[in-house]
């Protein structure tokens, strides 16, 4: 979805514009729940991870897809499945780099597919929202800075659903440092589902070292773009400049001719992260830099422990 998500989706006290839009939400809500109640599950003969998120964009699902098709390819005949969207065409090339990616039309076109191909396990990058499909283990992802937003479905606020759709998951990951928002946030989780287990992560850059003793214009199209600036900010790489584009946006030749020449004007060098740079057509890559990250997992073995307990 490539959007520029407004500014009141966040903040936690309820302004005009949200309650302007809170009758659309209801919409949704009313339609979500008359939609959910007709949808008959398909069960399947494959072990099926879902990695998801309620709250739009930045959650940080594909990095843990990263790290779970890693684990889970060292014993298991292990495929990616991601829904055909040409927007998510970045991710879907990043992770093929390293994985078997399906990238079909249907979630359900990709199961078969892989079934054909004898897979054993299946990791869904998004899909919480499919509810045609009964996945084993259900794990949905927050940002630590953004959480729920203001708490409202969209329009009114950032959630595709209502954070009380929590009491039908397994796994809450929250990426980044945790704050007394993050633990206000956790005591509100376990009120709705006290059984759900939840872990935290951050994110790990693995090629900064080069970056140390330069100056770049720095440039991203993604969820939370606060979240590359805060991670350079915190390695001390410095930029004279933050250009910020839609969530999975479509660079031109025209857009990357303007920051080669913003970065030349300004004696600096292009740095993106590595979601950007996969989106970026091979032909006009020359002259940029991207920040290598990946997620750690706070206790890791806890993590897969209890994963491989419900599979």
């Amino acid at each position: 979805m490539k959007i520029y998500k407004p500014k009141f989706w966040d903040k936690k006290n309820l302004n005009l514009i949200s309650l302007l839009l809170l009758p659309l939400s209801l919409i949704v809500i009313i339609k979500n729940n008359y939609e959910n109640s007709k949808i008959k599950k398909n069960y399947y003969d494959l072990r099926t991870i879902c990695v998801g998120n309620i709250y739009i964009g930045g959650t940080g699902k594909t990095p843990l897809v990263n790290n779970l098709a890693f684990h889970f390819k060292k014993k298991f005949k292990t495929f990616i499945i991601k829904k055909n969207y040409p927007s998510h065409l970045d991710e879907k090339k990043l992770l093929e780099t390293k994985h078997k990616v399906i990238f079909e039309k249907t979630r359900e076109i990709s199961i078969t597919k892989a079934k054909n191909e004898k897979a054993e396990v299946l990791i869904f990058d998004d899909g919480l929202q499919e509810k045609k499909i009964d996945y084993d283990l259900k794990i949905v992802c927050f940002n630590s800075l953004k959480l729920d937003g203001n708490g409202l479905v969209i329009p009114a606020g950032p959630l595709r659903e209502r954070l009380n759709s929590i009491k039908n998951y397994d796994i809450v990951l929250i990426n980044g440092n945790l704050n007394k928002d993050s633990k206000i946030f956790i005591n509100k989780v376990k009120k709705i589902n006290p059984s759900i287990k939840i872990f935290t992560g951050k994110y790990v850059p693995k090629n900064h070292s080069k970056f140390k003793k330069k100056k770049f214009i720095i440039f991203s199209g993604i969820g939370n773009p606060h979240t590359f600036s805060d991670t350079l900010k915190s390695l001390k790489i410095k930029f004279n400049g933050y250009e910020k584009f839609p969530d999975h946006y479509d660079y031109k030749e025209s857009d990357l001719q303007k920051l080669k020449s913003l970065a030349k004007n300004k004696n600096c060098e292009l740095l993106t992260t590595e979601k950007d740079y996969f989106r970026i057509k091979k032909s006009f890559r020359k002259n940029i830099n991207f920040l290598k990250v990946e997620l750690s997992i706070e206790h890791e073995k806890k993590f897969f422990k209890y994963l491989s307990g419900k599979l």
